[in-house]
């Protein structure tokens, strides 16, 4: 049976409107590390069409060699800057920085990620291809929404959720700020985008 993680993580649904504090649990993640704006940074690029060959790559390293296949999960990001504001009231694209990320099960170890990478080499050369590394990320308990609408309309929801939802509730940020981009920005209108924006906390 195909494993849907989307359907079966409970902290990959979110709803609009509305902040929760939830559980997130420990996992891995196929990642690039890169910055500056993503609407112009050929490395934000490089690292998009880097990331996807080799989740597939995975994907059908899983299926065929493990016996166990798996959904291809969406693109996430993980976004920081020296001023956080620069996400919010002045938001700022050139001086972010990023990690873009696709998680995969646990089951698949840096061996399959190394005997996956070869595979797509062969067949093609994405350019960031030797950068995407196997990584684990906890972040624990954090707050997360849902965001539909344009990516660049995030900043007032960003806002309320650092400034006054985080500190009513008695805690704290502490790890990056998180995107979670479940609609794909090629099929779907800026108006319908549907993103999980996500805060640690402490």
């Amino acid at each position: 049976m195909k494993v849907d993680h989307k359907r079966t993580i409970p902290s990959y649904r979110a709803t609009r409107g509305r902040f929760d504090v939830v559980e997130v649990p420990p996992l891995q993640y196929l990642a690039v590390d890169g910055s500056g704006d993503p609407n112009t940074a050929g490395d934000y690029r490089d690292a998009v069409t880097s990331l996807y060959p080799l989740a597939y790559g995975l994907k059908s390293l899983s299926r065929d060699e493990l016996g166990r296949d798996h959904v291809v999960m969406p693109l996430e990001a993980l976004w920081w800057s020296d001023d956080m504001a620069t996400f919010t009231t002045a938001r700022e694209k050139s001086r972010w920085s990023w990690t873009l990320m696709i998680m995969v099960p646990g089951w698949l170890t840096g061996e399959h990620v190394e005997r996956a990478r070869a595979a797509v080499a062969d067949r093609a050369a994405p350019p960031a291809l030797e950068r995407v590394r196997l990584t684990g990320l906890a972040e624990g308990r954090s707050v997360q929404t849902l965001h539909v609408g344009p990516y660049d309309a995030e900043g007032p929801v960003l806002e309320e959720m650092h400034s006054v939802v985080i500190p009513s509730l008695g805690l704290a940020m502490t790890g990056r700020h998180h995107e979670i981009y479940l609609s794909d920005p090629r099929r779907v209108g800026a108006s319908r985008l549907r993103t999980v924006l996500r805060q640690p906390v402490g």
